[in-house]
């Protein structure tokens, strides 16, 4: 079953959802988001249903007009976004190459191709939208004062979502959001033609593995919209209020796992082939976190949500404690793991997780800076991954997963290691990189995943738009805008210091386009930028308590936060 519209006139869409707690609702339910109500809910059929359809409600032109009127909500603090310096050759060529990249569903923009190089005779998936890949081109329209094209994706997503996709006979869970989906044309009778969205929910891709951060990075961009444009009364719509309790109820269903992570499978995120981080990656941990905090805020309280607001805050405050105190890495701290005694079965154990300390290699000895931190990659019992990747590190900044004293240990370090992460071309997507037998053993000998290659110590200028220090992301901005243009904006690069075009990198990549543009924006914006963080949330932190209390271990309380706290 595939999401269709064919009409005359420009239609509007209607986005029916089944909640999960379905007898909390009623069959018919109108929204508040105005007074003339064109937007209905419908729940059809009981729990056994698609949990998403459309129906089709035909408007007269005076209508339209009045619901586009409404899309274009303008934010009264966002006149700055309009008004800065004059653009650069290279800004105006990256907003052309942009908006060529859109996509158009019944006549409206609903996202971005993941590349668009008219030479590429096999575009194989870079042909579709994904939802990762639409983030940085959404926050660039965003920043420019266009929103409809990123309400409109949010919609339209959100209708594709918990479709009863299958990979061997086997099917997802209620609330998946797909990894991607495209725009196709079917003929019908009489030489009609009807437009269709497909999704692909990794039953397509690479490996056929579900896309765990779809959902995460969904509720992120919609607080995004509501920030940057105003029109909360879009998170508020019934339907959407609903797919962000789908994607809640999924990810923090019970299970067999004991840690307050997110267990998943190697390649369900930005790194999605074989890189050996199945388990708990750091990656899918902040991009959770901020999830969380971010559906904190948009979920309305009434009786129907107070279990899962509780739910949310126990998590949020578990997974803080968690990745503050067991993913965090400093000199001190390899000092300490470097002296781990093992086989410690006491609830009182100091090394919780089994850790050897002929783990820490060579490398890591000597490239830890005096002054600096970073989270490592992944914790599971005897395995600590102590590769650098950079998304979860910014994002656990962005979202103040971190402490403040750790988010600027995380900075000082990309500071003092910038030749290594940054290099000609920002930014490593992790480091170092895999090598020799242990990159045959970890990747599968994958060709694509060559040492200082594509996920593999690759260099990725989309990850610009994440870094969270003004004088940092200028330098790296400046570096990158000196060759991205010259190089046709690559999806990636090469070699330890990202000196050469990718080997297999796409050219005109729309998120390197878009990650640049954002990137941009936001320096010369710091009020919108300001928007997009987080602070410290003192209030979570009381409610984070080591359960081993009567212990001489410290609790993560208000009290060790603060203490934290760089002066």
């Amino acid at each position: 079953m595939l999401a269709t519209c064919q009409t005359n006139k420009r239609p509007h869409y209607v986005i029916a959802g089944v909640p999960s707690n379905i007898k909390n609702f009623s069959t018919f339910v109108e929204t508040s988001v105005s007074d003339k109500n064109f937007e209905r809910i419908y729940v059809q059929g009981g729990l056994n249903v698609k949990p998403l359809a459309v129906e089709k409600i035909d408007l007269d032109e005076g209508v339209a007009k009045d619901q586009e009127d409404r899309i274009k909500v303008e934010n009264p603090e966002n006149e700055s976004v309009k008004v800065g310096k004059e653009e650069s050759e290279v800004e105006k060529e990256a907003w052309r190459l942009l908006r060529n990249a859109v996509v158009t569903y019944c006549g409206s923009p609903v996202g971005t191709v993941a590349a668009n190089d008219p030479n590429d005779k096999l575009p194989l998936n870079y042909d579709q939208v994904f939802i990762r890949d639409f983030v940085p081109s959404a926050f660039a329209f965003l920043l420019k004062g266009e929103g409809e094209i990123v309400r409109n994706f949010l919609l339209h997503t959100l209708q594709l979502q918990s479709w009863e996709k299958t990979v061997d006979c086997y099917s997802p869970g209620q609330g998946l959001m797909p990894a991607s989906f495209k725009v196709r044309t079917v003929a019908l009778d009489d030489n009609k033609f009807e437009e269709v969205l497909d999704p692909d929910f990794g039953e397509s891709a690479i490996g056929r593995v579900a896309p765990v951060d779809s959902g995460l990075w969904w509720i992120i961009l919609l607080r995004a919209y509501g920030k940057l444009t105003g029109d909360y009364a879009l998170q508020e719509r019934v339907d959407v209020q609903t797919g962000i309790k789908l994607i809640l109820n999924l990810c923090l269903s019970d299970g067999f796992d004991m840690f307050p992570s997110l267990l998943v499978t190697d390649g369900s995120c930005m790194i999605d082939r074989r890189m050996g981080i199945h388990g708990h990656p750091l990656e899918i941990q902040a991009l959770f976190y901020s999830a969380l905090r971010c559906s904190r805020e948009m979920l309305a309280l009434d009786d129907g949500s107070k279990n899962l607001v509780r739910a949310v805050n126990n998590r949020l405050s578990a997974l803080s404690f968690h990745i503050r105190e067991y993913y965090w890495v400093d000199l001190k701290k390899i000092n300490e793991i470097y002296r781990y005694k093992t086989e410690e079965y006491s609830t009182e154990a100091t090394n919780k997780f089994n850790i050897y300390p002929e783990q820490i290699s060579g490398w890591l000895m000597h490239w830890i800076p005096e002054e600096g931190g970073y989270f490592i990659g992944n914790l599971q019992p005897a395995h600590m991954d102590f590769r650098f990747f950079t998304l979860g590190n910014l994002w656990s900044i962005v979202s103040s997963l971190g402490t403040p004293k750790q988010n600027e240990g995380i900075l000082n370090l990309i500071e003092a290691k910038w030749d290594d992460l940054i290099g000609q071309m920002p930014l490593k997507i992790c480091y170092p990189a895999l090598e020799s037998e242990e990159w045959r053993i970890i990747t599968g000998s994958d060709p694509k995943n060559t040492p200082w290659s594509y996920h593999n110590g690759g260099s990725w200028p989309t990850l610009l738009w994440q870094m969270g220090r003004n004088d940092l992301a200028k330098k790296a901005i400046d570096s990158a805008e000196k060759r991205l243009h010259v190089d046709r904006w690559p999806e990636y690069y090469d070699t330890r210091n990202g000196k050469f075009i990718g080997k297999q990198a796409r050219l005109y990549q729309t998120w390197s386009i878009a990650g640049f543009l954002t990137s941009k924006m936001l320096l010369e914006n710091q009020e919108m930028a300001s928007l997009l963080f987080w602070e410290e949330d003192y209030d979570l932190l009381e409610n984070c308590v080591c359960a081993l209390s009567n212990s001489s271990r410290k609790k993560c309380s208000r009290r060790l936060a603060k203490s934290q706290i760089l002066v």
